[in-house]
Formats: C-alpha cells, structure tokens, sequence
C-alpha cells in the first residue's frame, strides 16, 4: 500500500464513509417501515458529518480528498433522506414538499454550477452550510416526531441561502478550493492581494 492510500485510509475518512454505508441502510429501513431504526441511524449519520472535519483538524488529516468526499457524503446523504422521509411520512413529506425541494436542490445546484466552471464538485464547507446542515438536522427530527413544521421551513431556507453562498464563491473563485469560511473571507484575501500590488 503505498502513502496516498495509507492517507485515504484515516480516521476522518472513514467517519465519512460511513454516511456512503449508512445511504443503503436508511432506504432499506424506510421501505420496510421502521421509523424509529431510522431516526436513529440517521443521527448516527449526522454526527459522523459533525465529528469527521473536528477529527481530520485535530489528527492533521485535512485534505483536499477528504473534503471532497465529505461533500459527496452528504449529497448522498441528503437525497437518501428526501427519498426516505417520502417513504415513511408521505403526508407530512406531501405538505413540505416546496420545502423539502428546496432542500434537494440547494445540494444539487451549487453542485452543478461547480460542475459547469471547474469540471468538479466544489467542497467550500462555509459556515453557512455547517449552520444550514445542523439546523435541518435538528428541525427533521422535531418534524418528525410530531412537533411544528416552521423550525424545518426555516432551515429550508437557511440551505438555499448558504447555496447562494456557495454558487457565489464558485463565481469569484479562479479555482476550487475546500474549506472556504464565507463570501466575505474571499472577498477580504482578494483585498488583500490588490493592496500588495
């Protein structure tokens, strides 16, 4: 095995990894019903996207691979969730759906547009996707177990937001980079680098 395997195969990777083997094991439990198994692998989920950026800054293992795959992880993750939640609460997924839309496609336009310039998926993990992935995390689950619907539509539009957040970026960027903070901080090194010159 050579060092660039070796430094695929960490600890941050693999946390990340687990939302890919998790994707099969929540659409196999909302297709048979079991809501309650799901939620609870769909935390498990959500804490793997919480711990895997901590992990790989605290064992040095941030790299442009890992950040690629953690983006991919939760669009995978994402999708999975859409198609389970239309499975397993089709009237509740029925009366969010503009919301739940929203959702999908701020994972699926931002994409594309990265698509379009760069020939890749951009992996910016800004601050505002961080906020909009904890708030949609948290707003499922009240949703879902009964509680009120405006914590989930609030965070529909937090995700389209930080989505704009991301197409932008892939605008002012020349290139891809990963673990961009915001719009502002682009902004601020552009500043930067014109007073220098």
């Amino acid at each position: 095995m050579n060092n660039n395997q070796t430094s695929k195969l960490n600890l941050a990777n693999l946390l990340t990894g687990f939302r890919f083997v998790a994707a099969p094991v929540l659409l196999w439990l909302a297709w048979h019903n079991h809501g309650i198994t799901f939620m609870i692998v769909l935390a498990f989920a959500f804490c793997t996207d919480l711990l895997d950026g901590f992990v790989a800054r605290l064992m040095g293992q941030v790299s442009q691979f890992g950040a690629m795959l953690d983006s991919w992880a939760d669009v995978i993750i994402y999708l999975t969730i859409a198609i389970s939640c239309w499975w397993l609460w089709p009237d509740v997924f029925a009366r969010e759906l503009f919301y739940v839309a929203l959702i999908v496609a701020s994972c699926l336009f931002p994409a594309f547009v990265g698509f379009w310039k760069f020939g890749c998926f951009t992996s910016y993990h800004t601050w505002a996707v961080k906020l909009a992935a904890a708030s949609m995390g948290v707003s499922l689950y009240i949703l879902f177990f009964g509680g009120p619907n405006w914590p989930f539509r609030i965070a529909a539009i937090i995700c389209i937001l930080a989505a704009i957040e991301e197409v932008l970026l892939t605008i002012l960027l020349s290139e891809p980079e990963s673990n961009v903070r915001s719009v502002l901080d682009v902004l601020k090194r552009s500043t930067h680098k014109k007073t220098n010159h």
